[in-house]
């Protein structure tokens, strides 16, 4: 029986690790999308969520009328959408948060940025506290190519708690926690 309560005690300690390292999905704009005039701004629907490494941001939006542009800081803040550092068509762009900083998001919509269709998200490190590690690439999910994202510099401030009407958790880790009580409970 003791072997029986080993095997369930580390299924259990697996199963909570798996949940912990799962990340959140945020719709921008919620569910009006990626839209030139959003009834809340990106910057205050930004502001609002709490943006950790392992989430992904989607972008919904009519393909072949919008897309969106992954760019640096200063081609943000002037709505330069020559030299993007990735081009994002397909009308329902999902993008994987892999490293921690700032990553900026304008319309390639010709006045749409400058209009106000640009989106700044800021992504803390899982470990804010002890330091900043160098920057990996941000990437899109599976069956999507890489996308490389600014490198930044600074520390990242801690932004507030994610909206739960935007915040979708990306996997079942529910059921998976829910399963991993039952089996502590099954085999302790």
């Amino acid at each position: 029986m003791d072997s029986l309560s080993f095997v369930g005690f580390f299924l259990v300690i697996f199963l909570s690790f798996l949940c912990s390292s799962q990340g959140y999905k945020f719709y921008v704009g919620g569910k009006e999308g990626w839209v030139l005039e959003p009834s809340e701004s990106y910057s205050h629907w930004a502001e609002r969520n709490r943006f950790q490494v392992n989430d992904t941001i989607v972008f919904k939006y009519k393909k072949g009328s919008d897309s969106v542009l992954v760019v640096h800081k200063d081609d943000y803040f002037k709505c330069n959408k020559t030299k993007p550092i990735h081009n994002i068509k397909d009308g329902h762009s999902k993008l994987k948060f892999t490293r921690s900083g700032p990553f900026y998001f304008i319309s390639g919509q010709d006045d749409h940025c400058e209009k106000g269709q640009k989106v700044l998200v800021v992504v803390i490190s899982p470990n804010h506290h002890k330091g900043h590690k160098s920057p990996s690439p941000v990437t899109q999910t599976p069956s999507s190519s890489p996308v490389t994202a600014p490198t930044s510099s600074g520390s990242v401030s801690p932004a507030p708690a994610p909206a739960k009407s935007d915040a979708v958790d990306v996997s079942s880790s529910v059921l998976v926690w829910v399963f991993s009580l039952i089996m502590a409970t099954v085999f302790l």
